[in-house]
């Protein structure tokens, strides 16, 4: 059957096997709007960013709340966003392969596409030159100030690349920006004051240069967006400030759950899976493993406690209280580990329901 023709026999959960992977509506719906309303009153723009899911219908969603934009980090990526009509994108990342330059190079011919990438260094901008020989219009870049991933390590260094961008022709000095989120990984005070730093700097390099146009200036994953609202906030007029954060539309049961500076996001997905053996008194194997299900911000838990390992295909569930042939929902953590496991999730209505309807099957490109 095709999709629809399936989602015409109006399935639930139950007709699916184990293990498997389910994305509430319920709860994306939810929170879509919730971040829609925290950006409004703020006047900042978002452009999600895509990799999070690789899903373009989810994608789609994001857009019709009002998203300015997708992010992507990979130039195949952006082609897969193109394929299905995306018209804004931010590459956030340094694009210097020749053959995606070249590809890039002749979809510019399309007026509607708006495109920016990263830039760093003096020599990417050179290589970018070689590589944007002939295209249709000069690429939109972003000047990137990093800390501990890619991005120029100075304000000053920022400003040498800046100049250099200005230089090229082939290239438009678009904005400046980065990701603070490589900073730190909790909310210690040492972690939120050097990210408040690096957002200072990022307003430096901003004031530093002379925009012909209104710039565009970006940060912020999905950890610490507050921050960013608060740091670049001094810009909001002169700039358009577009944060990045991917995780918000799903969200989880674990790292973003214990690190979000926006209260009320729900869960939107969700494992099952089956108890497959109870070998010994205490432990129960499940039927889902790390080929399933993400493990790299958390383990995977049930209503029964924390899953304590996972092999390729099975979990490990200690403490006892279930049975073989049980199916548990398991709590997921990190998002953006959980969708390029599958090819295809089914959506349900409500995943706190008995037999939830499946509503939607939502296909991923990864």
């Amino acid at each position: 059957m095709s999709a629809a023709e399936f989602l015409g026999t109006a399935p639930r959960l139950s007709a699916f096997a184990t293990p498997l992977l389910t994305i509430d509506a319920s709860a994306t719906a939810h929170n879509v709007d919730l971040m829609a309303k925290w950006l409004a009153s703020r006047g900042l723009e978002i452009a999600p960013h895509g990799k999070t899911t690789m899903a373009p219908q989810l994608w789609r969603q994001l857009l019709d709340a009002g998203a300015w934009g997708i992010t992507l980090a990979t130039g195949w990526q952006v082609q897969l966003a193109r394929s299905f009509g995306i018209r804004r994108i931010l590459l956030a990342n340094e694009l210097i392969d020749p053959v995606a330059l070249r590809w890039l190079g002749k979809e510019l011919a399309d007026p509607a596409f708006d495109f920016a990438c990263w830039v760093d260094s003096v020599e990417a901008v050179e290589l970018m030159r070689t590589g944007l020989v002939g295209a249709a219009r000069p690429v939109d870049v972003i000047v990137e100030l990093g800390s501990a991933r890619t991005g120029a390590r100075t304000v000053q260094a920022a400003l040498a690349v800046a100049a250099a961008v200005e230089a090229a022709p082939e290239l438009r000095l678009a904005g400046v920006g980065g990701y603070e989120g490589s900073i730190g990984h909790d909310r210690s005070p040492a972690v939120i004051e050097a990210i408040q730093r690096y957002l200072a700097d990022i307003v430096s390099v901003h004031d530093a240069i002379h925009w012909g146009q209104k710039p565009l200036v970006t940060a912020g994953g999905s950890a610490y967006f507050e921050l960013v609202a608060e740091g670049l906030a001094p810009l909001a007029g002169s700039a358009t400030v577009v944060v990045r954060s991917g995780a918000y539309q799903i969200h989880d049961e674990g790292f973003y759950a214990g690190i979000t500076p926006l209260a009320g996001f729900r869960c939107a997905m969700h494992g099952w899976a089956r108890v497959v053996s109870t070998p010994e008194q205490g432990l129960a194997i499940l039927d889902g493993g790390k080929r399933d299900f993400p493990y790299d911000e958390g383990m995977p838990s049930t209503e029964f406690g924390p899953i304590e390992k996972l092999n390729d295909q099975h979990a490990y569930l200690r403490g006892g209280g279930v049975d073989v042939g049980q199916v548990l929902r398991l709590g997921l953590s990190h998002p953006c580990t959980a969708f390029d496991k599958w090819r295809i999730i089914p959506v349900v209505d409500d995943a706190d329901a008995d037999d939830p309807a499946v509503v939607d099957l939502i296909q991923t490109y990864f």
